[in-house]
């Protein structure tokens, strides 16, 4: 009788470990392929680096290091004395360019009410030559005196986004040079997060999934989905090499890793008292629109044993007639065919 028991025992401990087994697996198999989600995702955002459009010394700076901005702010100005003088003589050109020109278009008019016998055709015609002279050197004096006035503008520099003066390193008396990035703007509007996830984890994740996003320093969720998947990564094996063919590392390990592919997630909503930093650590989960991760299930873990064990056929396969056999490379380079005839 006690060994029976002690039979029995051994079985259900048995048959214990087992269901505990396979719950583990189960479990690993969720956790790993069912619900994809990655510890290595970064809050990113848009920077503008904002450049004057004229050089000169800065007189002033009106911005402080992590100040916010609105679009169209002044951020620091540039000392516009020259500009000044040259809008002062765009519009002396103007105006001397305006006299010549009613000069020029009275005598024009003058010549045209003379009879044939007073002025030649060709003098009327002079005469009408310098009026539009005239009248393309007004054009261009109004031209230059917009130019100035342009320039003068633009000693005033301006945000071009909403968002926080970042790194701010000026300061009055530096040089502004024309086109050259000196003062830098984030964009407050333009943050995402960017989660790496490995490519066994890509099954499940597409544009529109929605997404946990669980920054490091808050307990507090973020909420988004997936914008966009990077379709490509770089490749050390596809640099160009002597004579443009490519460098191949012919060193392979045995621990193959998983590439990371970046996956573009759209912040949909934002907590209060969460404050967003270019560079942050985040945790990316894809979930459910319960805000769970997805969990396999039975049936489908399955189906995904059956279809691993099942022999698939290549869909591009094309199965050769017994009357025309494929010659193999070897029979070929011999110069014999499979049916042993010489070719």
């Amino acid at each position: 009788m006690f060994e029976r028991a002690r039979h029995v025992m051994r079985i259900a401990t048995t048959l214990a470990i087992l269901a505990i087994a396979t719950v583990v697996v189960l479990g690993l198999w969720d956790y790993y392929t069912a619900a994809p989600w990655t510890r290595n995702g970064q809050v990113r955002v848009q920077v503008a680096n904002i450049a004057p459009r004229v050089s000169g010394q800065i007189v002033d700076v009106r911005v402080t290091d992590n100040q916010y901005v609105h679009r169209g702010d002044v951020l620091y100005s540039i000392d516009p004395f020259d500009f000044r003088i040259a809008v002062a003589s765009a519009t002396a050109r103007v105006n001397e360019r305006q006299a010549d020109l009613t000069l020029r278009l009275a005598q024009h008019q003058r010549r045209q009410q003379l009879s044939s016998a007073s002025a030649s055709a060709e003098e009327k015609q002079q005469f009408e030559a310098v009026a539009e002279q005239a009248k393309a050197q007004y054009a261009d004096a109004l031209a230059a005196l917009s130019q100035a006035r342009m320039n003068l503008d633009r000693t005033q520099v301006r945000s071009t986004v909403n968002g926080y003066v970042t790194n701010l390193t000026m300061r009055v008396g530096d040089f502004a040079t024309a086109g050259v990035s000196d003062i830098e703007v984030i964009d407050a509007e333009s943050y995402w997060v960017d989660g790496y996830f490995e490519e066994t984890r890509m099954r499940g994740i597409y544009p529109g999934a929605l997404v946990r996003i669980d920054l490091m320093g808050y307990a507090t969720p973020l909420w988004g989905h997936v914008e966009t998947i990077t379709r490509g990564i770089s490749s050390a094996n596809a640099q160009r090499s002597t004579q443009g063919l490519p460098l191949v590392n012919p060193v392979y390990t045995w621990v193959r890793l998983a590439q990371r592919i970046p996956v573009r997630v759209h912040i949909d909503a934002l907590p209060a008292g969460i404050t967003l930093a270019a560079g942050m650590t985040a945790s990316v989960s894809i979930v459910t629109p319960e805000g769970r991760q997805p969990r396999v299930t039975l049936r489908a873990l399955v189906a995904q044993l059956r279809q691993s064990l099942h022999r698939v056929r290549p869909p591009n396969a094309v199965a050769a007639s017994p009357a025309t056999p494929v010659p193999s490379p070897t029979s070929l380079s011999n110069g014999v065919s499979e049916d042993g005839q010489d070719r």
